[in-house]
């Protein structure tokens, strides 16, 4: 979608997972941002001597020209695709494997079916169930509002979670503390609501309905190589995930 080198992909998953490392030193992270984003500028300029079909031209050619953007605003809008695309997918296919390796039956039901309806079931309860986006949404309510039994006045803050919003007891479907792939998990809010919902949240669907059930078809007798309780994860800046996923089959 940016147009830079497919190649570098590997280069893309480590210094974003870097760049959204809490444990990091201050220093180091500081550096490894700098060294992202300076990757990304020079990526923008590549384009102004090699435009191509992809977005960052757009950018350059549609908002750069106008004066709308700096190269610098370009380059920081593509590091922001870079993680969204790649530190959340990455982390929900680990995610999801790890909670389908939970529940066995469900497991069996996507890996053998082989139907793409029950795959986008299965993705929408992954993406409800584990909510890996768990930044607060902060807003301020612009007019009086009931929310349950609690009147918010007009002027005062919210701080929404998405996580607790998708374990909400108001949705439809039965027990929503517990993973059911036949749940209906459309209206989920993993991706945000109404204008404010993630840009890529179509590719993401897609590139999960795809690896979920390939991974399981490839590996039939996949299963954890260590008790659940030895399985290592991590918290980042907003996602949470897994430092290794430790597996066999």
């Amino acid at each position: 979608m940016l147009g830079v080198p497919y190649s570098d992909h590997e280069y893309f998953q480590s210094a974003s997972s870097n760049f959204m490392d809490l444990t990091l030193p201050a220093d180091q992270a500081r550096a490894s941002r700098a060294e992202f984003t300076k990757y990304l500028l020079d990526q923008v300029h590549r384009k102004e001597r090699e435009p191509g079909e992809d977005l960052l031209t757009r950018l350059l050619t549609e908002r750069v020209a106008t004066g709308e953007l700096t190269a610098e605003q370009v380059a920081r809008t593509a590091l922001l695709l870079l993680i969204a695309g790649h530190e959340t997918t990455a982390n929900m296919i680990a995610l999801g494997a790890l909670t389908l390796l939970q529940h066995h039956d469900q497991l069996a039901r996507l890996r053998d079916a082989d139907d793409p309806a029950l795959a986008a079931r299965a993705v929408e309860e992954l993406l409800r169930y584990l909510t890996i986006a768990e930044n607060p949404i902060v807003r301020v309510a612009r007019e009086d509002i009931t929310i349950g039994d609690q009147l918010v006045r007009a002027g005062e803050g919210l701080v929404i979670s998405l996580p607790a919003g998708n374990r909400h007891a108001g949705l439809p479907d039965g027990d929503h503390d517990a993973f059911d792939i036949d749940h209906n998990a459309r209206a989920h809010l993993a991706f945000g609501y109404g204008v404010h919902q993630c840009l890529g949240q179509n590719l993401a669907r897609v590139e999960l309905q795809i690896a979920l059930p390939a991974l399981l078809r490839r590996l039939p007798g996949l299963r954890l190589a260590v008790p659940f309780e030895e399985v290592s994860f991590r918290q980042q800046m907003a996602i949470y995930g897994l430092t290794r996923l430790p597996v066999a089959w």
